[in-house]
This record gives C-alpha cells, structure tokens and sequence, in this order.
C-alpha cells in the first residue's frame, strides 16, 4: 500500500455514494410469462429467448436479489466499498486480474450476438425489478452491466478451480515451493474436491433404462447455492435444472431429450513463474537475456470504514509477458492460468441449453470455453458419457509444473491449450456404468472402460486421488449390475464409507492404534468403533464418532497436509462427544441436522458419503448444522420406451431470501427424509398438482 488517504471532507464523503439516476427499462419491449407452481418454482417461458431473460432475471431477484446483490461489488471489486477491510484483498485480486478489462475489450468482438442479446435482457430485468423494489435495493450498486454479468461467469469459473489458493500460497511469508529444472518421472496433481454425477445406460439396467442422477454439492446458503427453475421459449429453449443467482442459463439439468450433471474438477491450471528483477531497476525483469519492462500502474481501492467514511489505497498492479505480477518479501512472481482472457463461457452454456442431442451437447462442449469442470451426460437414446473438461496448458515437457517456474525462459511460456477431444473422457462405456464424484478421471467407470493414464502427460497436472464417494460407487456397481431404479436410487442415498477407502483405512488405524493417557471412555469408544458398520444412518450410536474421526483425515486432505494420528483424533472426538453430549455413543441423527427458520430435523450421510452432508456448529449447538453437500438433486430416467421420468427435491425451497414466504423451507423437510417430488416439467402435471400462479414482470 503506497497511500492512505481518510476522506472526510463533505464534498469528498458525497463522492462516495453513487447518486445513479433512475434507470430506465422498457419492460413492455419483452413478451414474458412467469409462472410459479405449488413449490413456487418458477417456469419461465418466453417468446423469444432473450424475452425469457428478462423475466428469469425478475424471477430470479424476487427470489433472492440479495444474493445478486453481494455478488455485483465483487465482480467490480469494489466490495470493500461496502463490507469494509476485510473484502479488501478479494477487491485486489479482481483489479489484479483485470477481468473486467477482459471482458470489456472483447465482448462486442468476441461474445456471440445471440449470447449479448440474452444477457442485455437479463440486465434489464434485474434493473426492471431494482425499479420495482427500491425497499430491497442498495442503489449504490445500480446499474446492473453486461459487464457485471460476463464478468460473473469468469470469475466463478476461475474461483471454482482454485486460482485463489495459488494466489494465496505466493502472497504468504515465504516462498512455498522450488523452482524447478528439468526433472525426470513426474507425479500427477492431487487436490481435493466434492460433488456427484452418476449415469448408468440399458447395458448396466435390469429394465433397458438409462439413468443419471443429478447431484452437485454447493453450500446450502449464498450466493453459490442451488436455485431452480425452468426457462423456455417459442425459439425451441426449454429446460429445467439449477442455477446460480446472477446467471441467465441453466448450468445443470434436463429436457425431454438430454441431461447432465456436473462436478468440479481441479487439475493443475495455475503456473507461477520466478522473474529475475533488474537489481538496478524493480521494474524490469529479465526474459532471454534481455531486461523487459514490467507494465505498471496503480488502482484505488475504496474502503467504508464507519458510516459515512471510508479510506483509500493505492496498490500497484503488474504485468510482465506472462500475465499478472505479484511482487512480495520474497520474490517477483508472475502468473498464468487456464482460463487467462476467456470470456466466452456464456456462448457455451447457452448452446448447451439449447442442445437436444449427443451430438449437439456434444459440440457445445467442443467450444472449449470453461476453465474446468466434470460433466456426466445421458439422454433418451442411451447414451452415457463422461469428460474432464479443462483448459489444460500445453505444457514443455521435463519440467517439474508442480513446483514454480524459471521467469526468465520464454519457451516455458505457454499459448495453447489441449484440444478438446485429447481431454480424458468415457463415451458409451461397454459395461454401461460412470461416476464422476472428484476422483481422478482415469477410474471413473469400469477398469476396461477408463482412459489410459499413460496416453496422457504428467505435465497435464490431472488428479490421482479417489474420494470415498467414487471407491463407493465403484463397488455398489460391482456389486448390484444389472441395476435397478430401487438400485439407482439407493446409491444415491447411500451413506456408507467403503473399507477401502482413506476413510476407511483411516478408522481402521484408530482402530488399532495405541493410546497414551488413556481414560476409560477413550478405551470404550475404541470398542464402539471397532463395531461400527461404517454406515452414518440417523440410528446409528456408532456414527458420531465414527464420523467425528473420519472428519479429521478428509479435512487434513482439504488442506493438503498429513492428517493427525488417528488414536489421537479418536480420544480428541470421544473427549468431545462426552464433554457436549454428555456419552459417546448419541444417535447420528441427534447430532446431525437439517436446520431452515423453524425446520431442525435428524438427516443422515456425512462428510464425502454419496449422500453428502457437511455440518458444523457442534460444540456451539450440540448438534451440527448441515451447510454443504447435498442442494438440489435429480434423478432423471428414460425408460426404454423413452418416456422421461425425474424426481427432485431442494434442500430448502425456491425463496431463497425471503423468511415470510410459504418456499423458504417447505422442501427441507422431505430433503433430509429423502423425500422426492416430480419436479412439474410439463405444464400439465403443474396444473393437476395445483396451486399454479402466472403473471408477466
């Protein structure tokens, strides 16, 4: 920070607060229907697809515009502005980046006119609603871009990766890894991640269906977790799935024809170069023997301190050939990254949600514009597939890329990604069965199906690791094909931990180990572990502690570090257990809840189980809160006449911001009794389950 400045004056304080003029939209330029069914789900259905934008954007604030809301400083970076020093460093890193600069220097050029149609529309409904409802409002965030919308589609991309961890570990005390030179026989990445996508096709049915369920892991409250609705148009659009707030597309779901599911996916998109700085000149660094000039300049970051007031600071942001520089006490890093200048990821979403068939999801995919990403893909004709989508370097081989990189070879700097159909992917496997749930993308399905690790370079960065969800489905396929829809729905509900995996190793070991300054409730809570079944149901008196020692090893891979001996995190959990609960032994389902406004009800699964539920607040509470994990989730089926059958349930309900509404928690309930509805795609099935409500924004 080179100045700090306290605005005080009057003239200075007014600058501060924006005094936008009303913004005008014409709402009557677009020819839109909302209609909410008896979950106050809305389907939206317009003339055109941009009309359709319009009102999914009004659906969308009535719905939540507060979580729209939080995200537009954000993506300005300028949420410092408004939350204060804390959002300080998260300002930077979008300035840092230059999005913005990105998307405004390409988006008439390089974003398709259908897509800046549909977005433009989007825009106008939300500053239509904003006109609407002042009561809701900040009006200093008015108005709403194009450029706030693009901007949210790459800076997620960018975030659900992990870009911010590699700007973290460089902004820390000390250098955190090597340079590397050339090395020889690379490992592969390894990073954790959470979310499912399961497909099963008639080879793998006992009925000739073909199945796929549905089911990414987000938190259950924020700007990030699951809405849902259903767009359509006279243009051909039409379908159902989730969404975040703040996006005009559907990122995950289902038509009549097709469905997918997505997971995340973190293979190694992030380079760090070391630059030799000019010890004569800190803004020169040193590229083929030649000194280069760093680009400079400085961005102001407003900051609210208390009421009316707020500081200002003055950072530097660099540049050098690569990308982004930061400079730090020890040394001068530059990135780049997978996704670095890619604004495009609407146009690819949109084909998606207009595709029909294979081939034409398919070809949207070979866009090529998302960052990461897993998807899992079925569709009426029985086709399953499987692709780890990213935008993979090119990488110069014999270079260790895990590790940084020497700044001052240009050869090193790559420019191209890998071609889409060189991705790892599984496409109508023979033995008919796929899980995508975190795992490397080379045991996803049947050993005779995966891809060929050794057909792919260690310099792609893929991850080697296995969650418990993916040992887990694995088995339950060996064990139950042909499959069943009792089958495919208890998989998916499944909450169990596979011995063989780290989860399950894991116990075994606290298990065995041998305690020191042993009490008799820790001697008594190694019996009770040693007869746990492994499964976290609601009866079980195994499962808290059971699960409480397994939280210990998935949180420390989270981290990257080496777990805690597994004795010890065992007398650390018994010691809790007896301290809040008063034994050892409670019911899961006393501990783990599902909690919405006056909804507090038992719910079973846990950390990485395929029924998903991550919860915290134990020792506060007595109980844990689940907060992620398992949102909104589909089971989709075409049978083998081809008829679509879908069952889904959200994790609250469809108001996501408003406590008074009748769909703030009226799903919650039948979420953590696994109960599931049919989602009322066709209009007919909403008008037989009544309480329908149509009306135009």
């Amino acid at each position: 920070m080179r100045s700090l400045v306290i605005v005080c004056s009057l003239c200075a304080l007014m600058a501060c607060v924006d005094q936008n003029a009303d913004i005008v939209v014409d709402p009557s330029s677009y020819d839109v229907t909302i209609e909410r069914d008896r979950w106050g789900v809305p389907h939206v259905h317009g003339k055109t697809d941009a009309d359709m934008a319009f009102g999914f954007a009004y659906a969308q604030a009535e719905d939540g515009w507060e979580l729209i809301e939080e995200t537009l400083p954000f993506y300005r970076g300028e949420s410092a502005r408004f939350n204060g020093p804390d959002a300080a460093p998260a300002d930077y890193m979008i300035r840092w980046l230059g999005v913005r600069e990105w998307v405004e220097a390409g988006y008439e050029s390089q974003i398709s006119p259908q897509a800046r149609a549909l977005v433009q529309a989007y825009t106008d409904g939300l500053n239509h609603f904003a006109n609407k409802h002042p009561e809701r409002v900040t009006h200093a965030v008015l108005p709403v871009t194009t450029t706030d919308i693009i901007t949210g589609f790459v800076v997620r991309h960018l975030l659900f990766y992990g870009f911010d961890g590699a700007l973290k570990e460089v902004m820390g005390p000390e250098r955190a890894r090597d340079v590397s030179r050339l090395v020889a026989d690379l490992g592969l990445h390894d990073t954790p991640i959470g979310s499912n996508a399961i497909a099963v096709s008639p080879a793998a049915t006992d009925d000739g269906a073909t199945r796929l369920m549905i089911n990414s892991h987000q938190p259950t409250d924020g700007p990030v977790a699951w809405y849902e609705a259903h767009i359509s148009s006279d243009d051909g659009l039409n379908i159902m799935g989730g969404t975040f707030p703040g996006s005009p597309l559907i990122s995950l779901g289902f038509n009549r024809d097709i469905a997918w599911g997505v997971t995340v996916n973190k293979p190694d998109l992030v380079d760090v170069f070391v630059l030799e700085i000019n010890p004569e000149n800190e803004n020169q660094y040193r590229l083929d023997g030649d000194w280069l000039d760093l680009e400079v300049k400085e961005t102001a970051l407003r900051v609210k301190l208390w009421g009316p007031f707020y500081w200002t600071f003055t950072r530097e942001i660099l540049r050098s050939v690569h990308g982004p520089v930061m400079r730090t006490d020890h040394g001068v890093y530059a990135f780049r990254f997978g996704g670095q200048n890619e604004i495009r990821q609407v146009d690819q979403w949109y084909a998606m949600n207009r595709a029909r068939t294979f081939d034409e999801w398919y070809a949207a995919m070979a866009q090529h514009r998302f960052a990461s990403f897993n998807f899992a893909f079925a569709d009426k004709e029985g086709t399953i597939a499987f692709v780890h989508n990213s935008l993979t370097p090119v990488r110069k081989a014999g270079y260790d890329w895990q590790q940084y990189l020497p700044g001052d070879q240009s050869e090193l700097i790559w420019d191209r990604y890998l071609p889409f159909e060189q991705l790892p992917q599984v496409v109508r496997p023979k033995h008919g069965y796929l899980a995508s749930t975190n795992q490397t993308p080379f045991r996803v399905a049947h050993s005779e199906d995966n891809p060929d690790p050794s057909a792919f370079s260690p310099a792609d960065g893929y991850q080697t690791r296995m969650t418990n969800r993916a040992d887990r489905a694995l088995e339950l396929f060996e064990l139950l094909t042909p499959i069943s829809a009792d089958d495919f729905w208890a998989i998916k509900h499944d909450k169990a931990y596979a011995s063989s995996s780290r989860a399950g190793r894991y116990i075994l070991a606290a298990i065995a180990a041998e305690l020191t300054d042993v009490q008799p409730h820790h001697l008594q809570a190694q019996k009770l572990l040693a007869q746990w079944d492994l499964v976290a149901d609601i009866q079980s008196r195994e499962a808290a502690l059971g699960v409480c020692v397994i939280r210990a090893e998935w949180r420390a891979e989270q981290d990257g570090v080496v777990p805690l001996a597994a004795g010890k995190v065992l007398q650390t959990c018994a010691d809790d257990l007896l301290e809040v609960s008063g034994r050892i032994d409670p019911q899961w389902g006393d501990i783990n809840r599902h909690t919405r406004g006056p909804v507090n009800v038992p719910i079973g699964g846990g950390p990485d189980t395929l029924r998903a539920i991550y919860g915290t607040g134990y020792k506060e509470n007595g109980y844990l809160t689940n907060i992620a994990g398992d949102g909104l989730y589909y089971l989709v089926a075409w049978d083998a006449e081809q008829n679509l059958s879908v069952q889904g349930v959200h994790h609250y309900g469809s108001a996501t911001m408003l406590e008074d509404s009748a769909h703030y928690a009226d799903q919650a309930e039948d979420f953590a009794a696994e109960r599931l509805h049919a989602p009322l795609f066709d209009p007919t099935e909403r008008a037989a389950a009544g309480n329908v409500r149509s009306y135009r924004p």
